[in-house]
């Protein structure tokens, strides 16, 4: 509980990747997933998180849906676990269009939560979805084009997506903070209830075991990487700062935590585990 809203993490599944590839400084993450005794490539979670306020229920990211494979695409399964129906989410917030963020939205263009409206960056939009030509683009961006107008499309078509262009209240209790850089879109959101809050941050970490520690260090899938690592900074110090619980996408399920200041660096506390409702309360 926060509050007086009930917080759900749910697992889309996870994704095997070579961050060692992928995160720049690579000698420097060889050797922290080394000292972490993980192998590459490493499994990251895919996280997502329903929020039921007094009004809304609350999906924010909806998974990869069918386009990242047996290990991923579980987030309708773990949902209707959790008791709730696909219909029964009537607003989506996606942190940005990238496959494991907005793939599940559809699936074989199928809309999958048809009472839903979808909130979205216009940035992202207009990048992945809207633009008429996408030639000049290298394979991979094309492959990321293709799988947003699949999936953010018919809801697009349906004139079910709000764009979000500037900070502020999406639904009651949720306030949206613009954070480009990992796209230009890129969103995060404030859940707040009686005093409690929680920030779901999106893609402002990949690898906990490096980038706690040296924030600077991007990923290949940042659109503007210099951008990326300061809003990885402004959160960072925003969770501290402010005494945050942190919701997380790829922080090993469920994702919940809080973030301290380090010397230069940053660490991060996952919440205590209890078999009882946890309160998501700092204090």
């Amino acid at each position: 509980m926060l509050g007086e809203f009930e917080v759900i993490a749910l697992s889309d599944g996870s994704t095997a990747l070579h961050l060692d590839e992928l995160l720049s400084q690579p000698d420097v993450v060889k050797a922290e997933y080394a000292a972490a005794q993980e192998a590459q490539p490493v499994n990251l979670s895919i996280n997502a998180y329903v929020i039921k306020t007094k009004t809304h229920i609350v999906l924010i990211d909806t998974g990869a849906g069918e386009l990242l494979g047996r290990e991923s695409g579980k987030l309708v399964a773990n949902l209707q676990a959790a008791g709730l129906s696909p219909e029964r989410i009537d607003t989506i917030l996606i942190t940005h269009i990238h496959v494991d963020h907005s793939g599940g939205l559809a699936v074989k263009g199928v809309p999958q939560f048809p009472n839903a409206s979808v909130y979205v960056g216009r940035g992202d939009v207009d990048l992945f979805v809207t633009r008429e030509d996408n030639s000049d683009e290298a394979p991979n961006q094309q492959t990321i084009m293709r799988q947003a107008r699949a999936t953010v499309g018919p809801y697009i078509n349906q004139k079910k997506v709000k764009y979000l262009e500037a900070d502020g209240e999406v639904v009651p209790g949720i306030t949206s903070r613009r954070q480009p850089g990992h796209t230009p879109g890129h969103t995060a959101y404030l859940v707040e209830s009686e005093g409690h809050r929680m920030l779901v941050w999106g893609d402002v970490i990949h690898g906990a075991e490096v980038q706690f520690a040296h924030p600077e260090i991007t990923i290949q899938y940042d659109v503007d990487r210099q951008r990326a690592a300061e809003q990885r900074l402004r959160e960072f110090q925003f969770a501290v700062d402010d005494g945050l619980v942190v919701a997380s996408a790829h922080i090993s399920f469920p994702g919940l935590g809080h973030v301290r200041r380090i010397g230069a660096g940053y660490q991060w506390y996952p919440l205590p585990y209890s078999s009882s409702v946890n309160e998501l309360d700092p204090n």
